[in-house]
């Protein structure tokens, strides 16, 4: 008996001895989190990561994070199982979004048809307009919605009320409507009213112009889409609520519209109805607006805001507003940036994803309902 014991004593000290000499490998590295693409909202957001997946956090009272609930966020949580997402756009209180395969899907607010799948009824999660698989982009307004396909066709739905949907009448639309006949349409933006660039690099402009934010030199609202100026550089363009600005192609920067916070960016407080030309800098190379502000960013990816600035919105440290572009930080890798509402997020180079300003219901991610005067990283 003591000789098996001995026996066993031997075994345990062998087996211990082969587990302290074996080497563990040690634990995987994370994986880091890289964006891809972000939208805000009114005061909700989406974005889509590098791996294809749709994350969503904010306010959600209508669905409009498409989780299938109604509860609030206010840190980023995925969105379904699919990786195949391409591109979201945030409304007012819905959201679209195109996957790689060409198809449309929607879900949240339908008071007015903006989801476009023929009725007024609110989805909390995602569904597929239609059958067509040729979607190339998608623009979620405040009540309306916009899209191009792969053909060139621009079509619209939702809210009217102002010929916003640019078909020549002020009805509503609870299914995509095709939008004139031309078939070489870019790209698109806005709401309440639209701007959009031809391939040909001509400007168009539809809807509510109360402040001039069509840019035709009047306040006429346009129920049919008419070109602005003859110009025919425009390469990209952004409309808020009531103000415009675009770049084109030689990298210069312009706007017109509202301008009572100093949201054009020209040094004043006075309304512009045709477009204006924004400093001398032949660098700008993105632009986004929010309600009453704008934010940019130039090829050397530097990061720039003006207008209002009540919630910190231009991520400048301050709540002061700004009537000329100021440069954000020193930072110069900024790769795109979105603005909406009264808050701002943008996605830097090495694919992290940062916010400021407004953040009342948990719009900007960053697991609190604190407002930021200056970036801080979404983890």
């Amino acid at each position: 008996m003591i000789t098996f014991l001995f026996k066993m004593m031997l075994l345990g000290m062998k087996t211990l001895l082969f587990l302290v000499s074996c080497e563990v490998d040690p634990p995987p590295a994370p994986v880091p989190v890289t964006w891809a693409s972000v939208s805000a909202g009114n005061r909700h957001t989406h974005a889509i990561r590098t791996d294809g997946t749709l994350w969503a956090w904010g306010f959600n009272g209508l669905g409009q994070l498409g989780d299938g609930t109604i509860t609030w966020r206010n840190s980023p949580l995925r969105i379904g199982t699919a990786t195949n997402w391409a591109s979201v756009s945030a409304g007012f209180s819905h959201t679209v979004a195109i996957r790689t395969d060409g198809t449309l899907w929607a879900w949240g607010d339908n008071m007015s048809g903006q989801l476009g799948d023929g009725t007024t009824t609110e989805r909390r999660s995602p569904m597929q307009i239609g059958t067509a698989t040729n979607w190339r982009s998608v623009t979620a307004g405040d009540y309306s919605t916009v899209a191009i396909r792969t053909d060139g066709t621009l079509w619209a739905w939702g809210l009217n009320s102002s010929g916003q949907l640019g078909d020549g009448t002020i009805t509503n639309r609870l299914s995509p409507v095709q939008i004139v006949t031309a078939v070489n349409w870019g790209s698109v933006s806005g709401s309440g009213h639209r701007v959009a660039i031809r391939t040909d690099g001509t400007l168009w402009a539809w809807g509510w112009n109360r402040s001039g934010q069509l840019g035709d030199g009047t306040t006429t609202d346009r129920r049919s889409p008419v070109r602005i100026g003859t110009a025919t550089n425009w390469e990209s363009v952004a409309a808020g609520h009531e103000h415009t600005v675009a770049i084109r192609t030689d990298g210069t920067l312009w706007a017109w519209g509202l301008n009572v916070h100093g949201q054009l960016g020209d040094g004043t407080t006075t309304n512009r109805h045709s477009p204006v030309r924004i400093g001398t800098a032949t660098n700008w190379a993105f632009v986004s607006v929010g309600s009453h502000y704008t934010v940019a960013i130039r090829t050397d990816g530097t990061l720039w805001a003006w207008g209002l600035n009540r919630h910190g919105q231009l991520g400048d440290g301050t709540i002061t507003r700004r009537l000329s572009p100021v440069r954000i930080g020193t930072d110069a890798n900024w790769a795109s940036v979105t603005a909406q509402n009264e808050q701002t997020h943008a996605i830097k180079t090495d694919g992290t994803l940062w916010a400021w300003g407004l953040n009342s219901s948990g719009q900007l991610g960053d697991g609190t309902t604190t407002n930021r005067l200056s970036p801080v990283q979404i983890q």
